[in-house]
């Protein structure tokens, strides 16, 4: 199950392990950092909460520099999240949260799907990503958004 305590493989379509993450160390004020990992260890991400706002937010880190930001969007009758990658790609995320069903889209094309699978003992997921490049900030989407939803918190 993905919580910032625990550590976790994500796996490809056939079980082979592609990516880790790891809890670091606590960080200032609160909480603990994750770290995305390469199959060789090799830290590719880091990602962290923005304590200090008013909707949930989160920091993807690549080499220590800000990459992207995934935001909890106000919204009074649904949920909604946007990834905002530095520069002029920025994701717009919809669908049905609760159920675990949502795309990703850029420029109004569907670049990922989500959905939980169903019988599971732990927290799965199938994340279908349409096209090169995408993995690293989709996948950390992802774990950030069942982190606002599901942790508890």
């Amino acid at each position: 199950m993905w919580s910032w305590g625990d550590n976790f493989a994500i796996t490809d379509e056939d079980g082979n392990e592609c990516f880790f993450v790891k809890s670091t160390s606590l960080t200032f004020p609160i909480g603990k950092n994750l770290s995305f990992l390469d199959v060789d260890g090799k830290e590719i991400a880091v990602i962290s909460q923005d304590f200090f706002n008013f909707l949930p937010k989160y920091a993807i880190l690549i080499g220590g520099h800000p990459y992207a930001h995934l935001v909890r969007e106000f919204n009074w009758f649904k949920r909604s999240f946007r990834l905002d990658v530095l520069g002029p790609n920025e994701y717009t995320i919809e669908g049905s949260f609760w159920k675990h069903e949502y795309v990703f889209k850029k420029k109004e094309k569907v670049v990922a799907i989500v959905s939980k699978k169903v019988w599971s003992l732990t927290d799965s997921y199938g994340i279908d990503i349409l096209g090169q490049g995408y993995d690293v900030e989709i996948l950390s989407a992802c774990i950030i958004i069942d982190q606002i939803l599901f942790s508890g918190n």
